[in-house]
């Protein structure tokens, strides 16, 4: 593939506008643009993950999953256009239960952190949920492909459960909630 932008400064957005794939533009703070906004963050999350030391099969999905990202901006960016791969949610769904497989029962809530890749891919997960609230106030007032609600919904999920498993696979605890931690004690 050739060079497709040849200037990043276009000075096209000086006005406070944005331009889509079909050539209209929107303002800057229009809820589609947000959503694309917080999708390239989550996507840029991911790959903080991915400058860590992971197991390689993490570390594969993790790049699948970037290209998914990419792909659902580009829906975004799109309108009208199905861009999103359909098999993306069914592949979600299956990584769930097998990173989920070998994890130990879930006694408590988990607090973010124990280790470094853990505590990113806590991040990622909840950027990952702002980005799917946005898609549902679009979704409210511009009808959008349901994959894209349901993706990111999905690695929503597998986040959380990667987050656990990266632990797992290193040998670190979980986090756990403890309950009354901050009460004063009697």
């Amino acid at each position: 593939m050739g060079n497709r932008l040849s200037s990043i400064t276009t000075r096209t957005g000086d006005d406070g506008t944005t331009g889509l794939a079909d050539g209209s533009r929107l303002a800057k703070n229009d809820l589609r643009v947000h959503a694309m906004g917080d999708v390239d963050e989550l996507n840029s999350h991911i790959g903080l993950i991915l400058t860590e030391a992971l197991p390689e099969r993490l570390a594969t999905e993790l790049t699948r999953i970037q290209h998914d990202l990419f792909d659902l901006g580009a829906a975004l960016c799109m309108p009208g256009f199905d861009v999103f791969p359909p098999q993306a949610v069914a592949r979600l769904d299956d990584l769930i239960k097998e990173f989920n497989e070998p994890l130990p029962r879930l006694e408590e809530f988990i607090l973010p952190g124990g280790s470094k890749a853990s505590a990113y891919t806590h991040i990622a997960r909840t950027v990952c949920r702002r980005a799917e609230r946005v898609l549902v106030d679009l979704n409210q007032q511009q009808k959008l492909p349901e994959d894209l609600l349901l993706y990111l919904n999905r690695l929503s999920d597998f986040l959380f459960v990667a987050s656990r498993w990266i632990h797992h696979k290193k040998g670190v605890r979980d986090v756990q909630w403890k309950k009354g931690f901050n009460r004063p004690q009697e």
